[in-house]
């Protein structure tokens, strides 16, 4: 038995040996195709030279450096090359080690900012459901996993809680495409005025919803009306792009498609390929000068923020990308890739719904494609879809509780940026052989 407390208690994984490229090889000589990033992480793929070479040479200069003492050259020019692609406004970083750390230091940063600009009765967070922000209390607070949250419920801060921008469940069959838009954002206003605006302190989103739903997309002109009731009561908008930012939608930030800026974003997984633990949230010139003219000191901090080895990698990460053309290989290949699922995938009855952006897509199980209806949850589908897909040789990244937390099984897919047309072609064979086999398995049993 492993002295490691793994996720699972119940088994030990097998060991990965290596990794290069779109594969893994486990200690056994098993192969399989990296078809989700671990959780939309190695947008890069695994041992890209380019980024070893600067961890190497950044290590040999300098390890660690503890930032109440120091700052450091990668950590400084990472910063300088998000604050000039980032949405207008967002120029200043705060590095972290990871997604859940980059949403707890970006809530208290937006309550330490009320503060200093004599607003301490703001003190809620609304968020919406089947969101997911990191496991740690406050981002799990704000979350909407409720698989996630239920036996951590008593510690949890109080959220306010609106609906999901869910078309393919949601939208109603008399609404048109805008009504079903007007009728989230009404909600919203009403989820305000009923906790009292002025008591508000932000709206937490992910621009396109990651682990929970299975890469569900905002409809035209969402985020755009809750930047407007943002506005309207002084609320800040908090963009959580942990999974879905850092080019895996085909743009550096996905908020970027939609022509807003929020007060803070946070990112992760992409930003770092990882190579290295790391994570960060973006803020306005404004807010960090509230702060600065205030108390003058963040009251947040860990003790591996900006750390210099994580922020080479992370920059040449994001070099690579720039230098590569990889974000317009995202947009490219994403629609390559949609077209394939959707040819491999649309005919099949249990397969409710293909979606996403870019290389990040998510596939929606049924029982029955007429009505949508999901598969009973005691089937536990999406984990036997990940099982077969890994006898398969295939990576992918299933979850279940879809649609309410209990109900529902989607596939998130979230290939390394380098993946060829071959390669996608390949996972989308695999996908479709495994999720006949798991249903089929599922059906019998």
């Amino acid at each position: 038995m492993s002295n490691i407390i793994h996720r699972s208690l119940l088994s030990t994984p097998a060991i990965a040996e290596t990794a290069h490229g779109m594969y893994f090889t486990d200690k056994q000589g098993n192969t399989f195709l990296d078809a989700c990033g671990g959780a939309a992480v190695s947008c890069l793929g695994h041992a890209h030279p380019d980024v070893l070479a600067a961890m190497h040479a950044q290590i040999d200069k300098l390890a660690y450096a503890h930032t109440s003492f120091f700052t450091n050259e990668p950590s400084e020019e990472l910063a300088d090359f998000l604050a000039k692609a980032a949405p207008p406004g967002l120029d200043k970083v705060y590095f972290v080690s990871g997604g859940s750390e980059a949403v707890e230091g970006a809530l208290k940063f937006a309550r330490q900012y009320f503060v200093e600009i004599g607003q301490p009765e703001r003190t809620v967070f609304v968020a919406r459901r089947q969101s997911y922000h990191g496991n740690t209390l406050g981002a799990l607070a704000v979350g909407g996993n409720e698989w996630r949250r239920r036996q951590f419920a008593p510690l949890l801060i109080d959220v306010g809680r609106v609906s999901p921008c869910y078309e393919y469940r949601d939208r109603r069959a008399d609404e048109s495409r805008d009504q079903y838009t007007q009728r989230l954002l009404a909600e919203l206003d009403a989820k305000f005025q009923e906790i009292g605006p002025e008591k508000v302190i932000a709206f937490v989103a992910e621009t396109v919803v990651g682990a929970t739903a299975g890469a569900l997309t905002p409809t035209p002109g969402y985020f755009k009306g809750v930047r407007e009731l943002c506005d309207r009561y002084g609320i800040l908008f908090i963009a959580d792009e942990v999974m879905c930012g850092m080019g895996r939608t085909g743009t550096l930030f996905a908020i970027e498609q939609e022509n807003v800026a929020p007060d803070l974003v946070t990112i992760a997984k992409g930003l770092g390929g990882g190579y290295q633990p790391i994570g960060a949230f973006m803020a306005s010139s404004r807010m960090v000068e509230a702060i600065r003219s205030g108390s003058g000191l963040f009251q947040h901090g860990h003790t591996y923020i900006g750390h210099p080895v994580a922020c080479a990698a992370a920059l040449a990460v994001q070099k690579t990308i720039e230098r590569d053309g990889l974000l317009a290989a995202v947009r490219e290949n994403g629609a390559y890739f949609k077209a394939g699922l959707d040819e491999r995938l649309g005919a099949s009855p249990f397969v409710g719904d293909v979606r996403g952006r870019g290389l990040f897509l998510g596939v929606e199980l049924v029982r029955d494609r007429a009505d949508k209806t999901p598969f009973d949850p005691s089937l536990r589908l999406h984990a036997r879809v990940k099982a077969q897909a890994m006898k398969n040789g295939l990576m992918v990244y299933p979850m279940g509780g879809t649609i309410d937390g209990r109900l529902g099984d989607h596939v998130l897919l979230a290939p390394p940026f380098i993946a060829t047309k071959e390669d996608l072609d390949r996972i989308a064979d695999l996908l479709a052989v495994s999720i006949g086999q798991a249903i089929e398995a599922a059906m019998e049993g």
